[in-house]
């Protein structure tokens, strides 16, 4: 018996060391290669205070031109550079709460463990069987000859059967193959999901910061206007006023106090958002995003100096797709191979009887060991539409890959204008709200002794609390195209921050613990 197991054993490890060094059916993947585009960036420069001849700004020459380059360490963590302890807590909560996130991790797994089943291929198979049968056979059954008679027939059997398919044509390499890039790409899917995660986070909480500043404006113009009201209903009330730009300012007054309730709105509504990024319950973390008077947001200004494609092919969701690919051009091995014989090395030990009483002697026992083959040969044209069910496949395959690099150049371009054209905008708004604050104090000077009517410091007022508000709006913005530009990069993924099957994401918890043990 033990010379038996030996025999099986070596014969098996034999036959399938040998076999991984054959070639395998289907074709051998290569990532396709992705010319870089020859087109400029979209880049509109660093502002100055000089004009064009259409009246823009006249953008900063290069050798003046003092932005930052963005590169992956400046991308890396990116939140931690805006020094804002909140936001850096409400990351480290959505990583380790979000649901949608965690979801993703839950489909890592799967596919981690959907490709640990498919390496049980290339090891043995064994069975434990036992039954007791009993046989009668009479005058018309065909076992049954000569003269009438009834015969009856107990086997008892008991055995260790075990067979090891020997992958000469490589159909479960490539099986395994396929599990493995569909693993990886689950992997980067992890990743794509903490960039999505991070990047709407850091967004949203900018915008609440916005409302937020929104709302300071108008309740500034709000107490001014006020101010400016009860002057005038004062003085009226005197009998030296005018009925009429009281009722102006009146108006200007309660239009200005109808926005504060819809920017109210706005802010519940972005707070509780944020709590279910989080992972928090909405209303859960009022407190700790409540008004920051005083404190700013906007970082230096960068600019992207030149886009290499290896940027781009490393976006988390461009290799997801390249993984995607990766695993059906292996999966037309595996439908392939479904055309070549498969050979299986087969043993079994055990014992049989027809006696009950002599079921356990030596004499009962058996074993065989040999090799056996199988090689369908018509299957109604099924191994044919597989396989180019699975050659189409793969032709849609490449073509989501090409369309998701191209999708990431067209995200960089327009996120990377959208970022460095906000800074001229912000620049003119800055001016105009300098001028419209002394528009204001001059409108004002100019009624009170009597030179204009009240409608030029309504208008003063109304144009002023316009533009206050959409400077703060496209201060908040150019931090928020900033955010959208660090995704279409890649999302700043740190390197410090590792995935399972070789992606980039959240530490693992194993990871944590052998840190732990170091530090200990």
């Amino acid at each position: 018996m033990k010379k038996v197991l030996n025999r099986f054993a070596v014969f098996s490890l034999a036959a399938t060391t040998g076999c991984m060094n054959l070639p395998s059916v289907g074709p051998d993947y290569t990532e396709p290669e992705v010319e870089a585009p020859v087109c400029a960036l979209p880049d509109a420069g660093s502002p100055t205070e000089e004009l064009s001849g259409t009246g823009e700004y006249k953008t900063a020459e290069a050798e003046a031109d003092e932005r930052v380059v963005v590169s992956e360490d400046l991308m890396a963590r990116w939140w931690e550079r805006l020094n804002d302890p909140v936001l850096a807590e409400l990351v480290e909560c959505a990583i380790a709460d979000n649901l949608s996130f965690k979801a993703a991790v839950s489909r890592l797994r799967q596919a981690e463990w959907e490709m640990i089943g498919t390496l049980s291929a290339f090891s043995p198979k064994a069975s434990i069987d036992g039954s007791a049968t009993r046989t009668e056979s009479h005058r018309n059954n065909r076992s049954v000859q000569g003269a009438y008679r009834h015969r009856q027939l107990d086997v008892f059997n008991a055995g260790f059967n075990a067979s090891w398919e020997i992958d000469i044509f490589g159909g479960n390499r490539r099986a395994t193959e396929a599990a493995l890039a569909k693993a990886e790409a689950a992997g980067w899917g992890v990743a794509q999901a903490w960039v999505e995660l991070t990047t709407r986070l850091g967004q949203q909480y900018i915008t609440l910061r916005t409302i937020q500043d929104r709302i300071a404006v108008a309740r500034n113009n709000l107490q001014l206007q006020s101010e400016t009201y009860d002057i005038l209903k004062s003085r009226f009330d005197s009998g030296i006023g005018d009925e009429l730009a009281v009722h102006q300012c009146a108006y200007i007054v309660e239009q200005t106090r109808a926005r504060i309730p819809q920017l109210l709105a706005q802010e519940e509504a972005l707070k509780n958002a944020i709590a279910i990024l989080a992972g928090k319950t909405p209303g859960e973390l009022h407190e700790t995003l409540k008004p920051v008077p005083g404190r700013d947001w906007l970082m230096s200004p960068q600019k992207v100096a030149e886009l290499p494609m290896d940027l781009i092919r490393s976006r988390p969701d461009v290799k997801a797709a390249e993984r995607t690919l990766a695993a059906q051009v292996a999966s037309v091995g595996v439908a392939k191979s479904a055309w070549y014989p498969k050979l299986f090395i087969t043993g079994g030990l055990g014992l049989e009887s027809v006696q009950a009483s002599k079921f356990a002697q030596p004499g009962s026992f058996y074993a065989s060991i040999g090799p056996s083959i199988s090689w369908p040969l018509l299957q109604g044209g099924n191994v044919v539409a597989r396989t180019k069910a699975a050659e189409a496949r793969v032709e849609e395959a490449r073509l989501n890959y090409e369309l998701a690099l191209e999708s990431a150049y067209a995200e960089v371009r327009d996120n990377y204008s959208a970022y460095t054209l906000e800074y001229h905008r912000y620049q003119a708004l800055n001016s105009a709200v300098k001028a419209a604050t002394d528009a204001v104090t001059i409108s004002q000077d100019l009624y009170k002794n009597g030179l204009r009517d009240f409608n030029n410091v309504l208008d003063a007022q109304r144009s002023r609390l316009n533009l206050e508000e959409e400077l703060a709006v496209s201060r908040g913005q150019i931090t928020v195209d900033l955010i959208a530009l660090y995704r279409s990069l890649g999302g700043g993924l740190a390197s410090d921050i590792v995935f399972d099957c070789g992606c980039e994401g959240t530490e693992t918890e194993e990871k944590k613990q052998e840190e732990e043990k170091q530090e200990e």
